[in-house]
């Protein structure tokens, strides 16, 4: 069955074949998404007053080598300099450079490839691939990407642009990446991967990405007893704070039945304990 989710706030919608849920963090974080996928680059933004950079211009700036991974997996790719340098991460690293012939090269050994590849995507187009569908809670369709997210894939190429751009120090980037994150169609166990992800590679107080998380588990008991308990639990003992996040939000939904019950009492009933035994 696919879900959305607006912070605490559950909606049904119908249900898909072989789909379990739809993670959305909210109206608020559809509203701060960036608006820049419709072909406008991240470097044409900016007051009207400004005089407007050709795209020429980065164009003829310096080609910068990347060596992304290490060993058998390492991949050379290249971009031009005063695009890299709208990161503050490249800014710094291409200050080191000289204009004396010395290879430009960055090296990034601990970073994915396909990370890399979205962000340099987002850096010459304002987007990366899949693109969301405008004015729709959706990602655009490729025929080798299976609709529903069975093993949490399509959600970590998400997350890994989401960390790569917090590190890269692209606050776009970042906010674009976990807007896709809630377009993605997902079955318990895969968003297990992607809860594992998220609290082994954010950073605790990065509400962003783990409220949402916490929030979505805090609401699928029904779907922990029924596909995914024992991951579940692995993960509550892997990351003793996912469990505690869940939990709180649980109790803070208990808390707040209660206060809504003590303020709206229900007309003609009356409260009995819970008797004990077969009498």
């Amino acid at each position: 069955m696919a879900e959305e989710f607006h912070e605490e706030v559950v909606e049904e919608q119908p249900s898909v074949p072989g789909a379990d849920v739809e993670m959305v963090e909210g109206d608020e974080a559809e509203a701060s998404a960036p608006r820049n996928g419709g072909g406008e680059l991240p470097f044409a933004e900016g007051d009207d007053s400004e005089q407007r950079v050709q795209f020429i211009s980065y164009l003829t700036s310096p080609v910068v080598t990347l060596v992304v991974g290490e060993g058998e997996s390492e991949t050379i790719l290249t971009a031009h300099q005063a695009l890299l340098t709208q990161s503050p991460f490249f800014s710094d690293a291409c200050a080191a450079f000289t204009d004396d012939g010395s290879p430009r090269q960055i090296d990034l050994p601990t970073d994915e490839l396909d990370a890399v590849g979205c962000f340099l995507e987002f850096l010459y187009t304002g987007d990366y691939f899949p693109k969301k569908l405008p004015g729709q809670r959706l990602l655009e369709q490729d025929p080798s990407i299976p609709a529903v997210d069975e093993t949490g894939e399509q959600l970590l190429k998400h997350a890994r642009v989401y960390t790569l751009a917090e590190k890269f120090g692209m606050d776009k980037l970042r906010s674009l990446a976990s807007s896709k994150i809630h377009c993605v169609n997902s079955t318990a166990k895969g968003e297990i991967t992607y809860a594992r992800y998220i609290y082994q590679y954010t950073s605790r107080d990065d509400t962003t990405v783990r409220a949402p998380v916490a929030n979505f588990w805090a609401t699928r008991s029904h779907t922990l007893r029924a596909e995914a308990e024992e991951e579940f639990r692995n993960l509550c003992l892997e990351f003793p704070q996912f469990g505690y996040d869940v939990l709180t939000r649980v109790l803070d939904e208990k808390l707040k039945r209660e206060r809504n019950d003590k303020l709206h009492p229900a007309s003609g009933s009356a409260r009995k304990r819970a008797r004990h035994g077969n009498a």
